[in-house]
């Protein structure tokens, strides 16, 4: 049995102690979990382990061995390896390029490509994955780039890999598929620390939980008997998880009509009406076309044919601008791509959709970016330093609440949430529930799409559920469970 051990680890960042002398061990022949909300800890953690960011004090040892890891290169050889939540692939390679780069097989000075190619198959094989080596990985879905991440870690032939949120953009097949891949792992003696927000998991893939509260280690449990009250109160003390409340009521105006919208071969003949303060879901598995979509109906994406009806005005085709001004808001998929400006600040950010709302002849008003950005700050519990900071300097979590904020700025009549509670912990989630739930109050209209189905089943008045660009069906939360949901999406039988 293999042991990584962090001994005493803190690590003081100007003005604040994110990682405060904890001392924990993870072994192999386990998924060792270790999570905590947004500002716990555990991604500064993380990066002291894999070198990216060296402890302030503190000591790491792998097997007794004390490790001084001052770069992710050093760690790298000694055998610890990271698949991130947010890919790090190069997307103008190829997928053996990517496996293997450093380390190709060589004919003398040159490249042999034969060699590379059938090496990085055989790794693909290894996880049984049906990509082809040759592949550029800018042409692959996100599933398929995160099962590259994993075969790139599997080459290296590891001691220790640390997975951030790998099932974050993952369906529920695609996640099943990962958790074979490391329970094989799990026989490897390999060290394997899963760091998530999906608390769910927990129960189905670790044996134990670490769990960081403020930088110090709140405790450790065994998963085996352990119960979700147990973890929370760990991960927060008290936290009251909500369900939709009772007070929400649905208009019986219509605020959006879609009638037979196509763009193949994504979705085809999509039909159907959003009221007034209703929280509509949208289920289905990565490549059902939920994301394409939502593009489509507020204008980064097309439709061949179809139309879209607001307010008794009917659009044929749209674009980003037309429907801001018709009242749409999305917060998409890829925050950091689609979503952020990583180079701007956090009130940049947050104001980047409302403009118009904080420019006065053609001046700012401060005042206003600031009164803007604190509301949004406050609701959404964003987790910063300052309005001037860079945004990618924030954690996953706190990007995204930005992301949702910065549209809730521009005051919507219907927001379409892609994947709205990514990479987000327990706590934020209820916080962004609440936003949903009011702005339903307020009579604003919600679309919402989440690879996490027991979410639409809680914060949703209705769910439609799409399978291979088609809405096969439409369900009431309240007269379905969990298991029938992820069936009707996989178009599978439950018998």
């Amino acid at each position: 049995m293999k042991v990584l051990e962090v001994r005493n680890i803190t690590k003081v960042f100007p003005g604040t102690i994110a990682v405060d002398d904890v001392t924990a061990t993870f072994e192999s022949g386990k998924v060792n979990a270790l999570v905590g909300k947004n500002g716990s800890g555990k991604s500064t953690l993380i990066k002291a382990i894999n070198g990216s960011q060296p402890p302030t004090k503190g000591k790491i040892y792998l097997d007794g061995e004390p490790l001084e890891l001052e770069t992710p290169s050093e760690a790298f050889n000694k055998g610890i390896m990271t698949v991130y939540q947010e890919m790090s692939l190069v997307p103008g390679l190829t997928v053996a390029e990517n496996i293997l780069i450093g380390k190709y097989k060589m004919k003398g000075k040159l490249i042999d490509w034969k060699k590379t190619y059938a090496e990085a198959q055989e790794f693909l094989d290894s996880i049984g994955i049906n990509i082809s080596p040759k592949e550029l990985v800018q042409n692959l879905s996100v599933w398929q780039c995160q099962m590259v991440e994993i075969a790139k870690a599997m080459s290296r032939n590891p001691k220790v890999i640390l997975f951030d949120e790998p099932t974050s953009a993952l369906a529920q097949h695609e996640t099943e598929l990962l958790f074979s891949l490391i329970r094989e792992l799990k026989n490897k003696d390999v060290i394997i620390i899963y760091i998530t927000h999906r608390l769910q998991e927990l129960w189905e893939i670790a044996d134990n939980c670490s769990v960081l509260r403020d930088g110090k280690l709140a405790g450790k449990i065994e998963m085996e008997g352990a119960k979700h009250s147990d973890l929370l109160e760990l991960m927060f003390g008290d936290v009251k998880v909500k369900t939709r409340p009772e007070d929400l009521v649905v208009s019986d105006e219509t605020a959006l009509c879609v009638r037979n919208l196509t763009c193949e071969p994504d979705f085809r003949n999509i039909s159907f009406e959003l009221k007034r303060g209703e929280v509509l879901g949208i289920a289905g598995m990565l490549g059902s076309g939920r994301t394409e979509l939502l593009k489509a109906i507020f204008g980064t994406g097309e439709f061949s044919s179809g139309e879209i009806e607001v307010d008794g005005k009917v659009y044929k085709k749209t674009n980003p601008v037309q429907m801001k001004a018709a009242g749409f808001g999305l917060t998409p998929e890829d925050r950091k791509l689609e979503g952020l400006v990583q180079i701007h600040s956090v009130s940049n950010n947050l104001t980047n959709a409302s403009l118009k709302r904080i420019v006065k002849g053609i001046f700012i008003d401060k005042k206003a970016v600031v009164d803007s950005c604190m509301r949004q700050i406050n609701d959404l519990d964003i987790q910063v330093t300052g309005l001037d900071v860079l945004v990618s300097s924030l954690s996953g979590g706190n990007q995204q609440k930005v992301v949702v904020g910065n549209w809730l700025n521009t005051v919507p009549h219907i927001m379409l949430f892609d994947e709205p509670s990514r990479g987000i912990d327990v706590n934020a989630k209820q916080q962004i529930f609440d936003i949903i739930w009011d702005l339903s109050r307020a009579g604003i209209s919600s679309i919402v799409v989440s690879s996490e189905l027991e979410e639409l089943l809680e914060i949703c008045h209705r769910i439609l559920v799409m399978r291979l660009g088609e809405i096969n069906e439409e369900v009431d939360p309240s007269d379905v469970e969990l298991n029938q949901l992820y069936s009707v999406c996989m178009g599978v039988s439950e018998s």
